[in-house]
């Protein structure tokens, strides 16, 4: 069985969570919905706490959703989600999704949401992903932020090098930061023709000041807290000092306490046809 070589570089930190907590099928697997039938069987590739993976069973009047991550405690997190809602044709599982453990030509559907930036082969993950979608029209999707596309406003000091640490962490855990760019060619080289790959993008618009708020303190806390798997693995890795990370998390402060802070975070999109 194929193990994934990267580590995942957020982890589950109660910040990471809570940002986590916000995503939706409508915020963030809109770019595939149309294809979505109420008979659809899907499977979430890396759902963590199982917040679209919920959202989109209720689209599924006589459908299935699976959703499969490697990390068991956030499986249970997903599962008591789907428990507190009476979303009952959902399953979770805990795995590796490098060799995932279903036959070929199974699901209509497979996607992922920011799960290729973390890991080490992103187009063998593809492959699999490939493997067991059904053959004649499954749909493989994929939707990955792209960390060198990120715009926020106030020019803020700091925030310049809190993106050039954090690219720096990620690839020191085995991941890409510009992931969203890249998917379509992840795509070709997974297997799939020009023409069945259709691309798209799409963003997170942060504006609100309720949304700066909750936005700016979670990426504040993950990136210093000595507890955060984003900030112990930047200095056990020798990546980055604690000075850095810290400066880095009042950056994200900064930028918050501007009465006109906006962030917008892109992200690349690609439905593919399996035929």
């Amino acid at each position: 069985m194929t193990k994934e070589s990267a580590t995942y570089t957020h982890g589950q930190h109660p910040a990471v969570l809570r940002a986590h907590a916000w995503r939706t099928a409508a915020n963030s697997a809109a770019y595939f919905l149309p294809h979505i039938k109420p008979t659809s069987t899907v499977l979430d590739v890396g759902c963590g706490a199982g917040t679209i993976t919920v959202d989109l069973a209720q689209r599924l009047s006589d459908g299935h959703i699976t959703g499969f991550d490697s990390d068991p405690t956030i499986i249970t997190q997903a599962q008591s989600l789907a428990a507190s809602q009476g979303t009952t044709n959902v399953t979770f599982t805990a795995g590796d999704a490098n060799a995932l453990p279903y036959a070929d030509n199974t699901f209509d559907i497979v996607f992922c949401h920011q799960l290729l930036q973390h890991v080490g082969d992103p187009v063998g993950l593809l492959r699999e992903m490939k493997r067991v979608a059904k053959s004649g029209g499954g749909i493989v999707a994929a939707r990955e932020s792209d960390f060198g596309s990120w715009v926020w406003y106030p020019e803020t000091e700091g925030m310049e090098d809190w993106r050039r640490l954090y690219m720096r962490v990620m690839r020191a855990n085995g991941g890409e930061p510009n992931a969203g760019r890249m998917l379509h060619a992840w795509a070709r080289r997974a297997g799939f023709e020009r023409d069945d790959v259709r691309c798209s993008t799409s963003s997170w618009c942060l504006s609100t000041a309720e949304e700066m708020s909750d936005w700016v303190d979670a990426w504040a806390e993950r990136t210093e807290a000595k507890d955060s798997e984003f900030a112990r693995t930047a200095v056990e890795k020798g990546v980055a000092a604690r000075e850095e990370l810290e400066a880095a998390a009042r950056a994200w402060r900064a930028l918050g306490a501007s009465e006109l802070g906006w962030n917008s975070v892109p992200h690349g999109e690609i439905v593919c046809v399996k035929k």
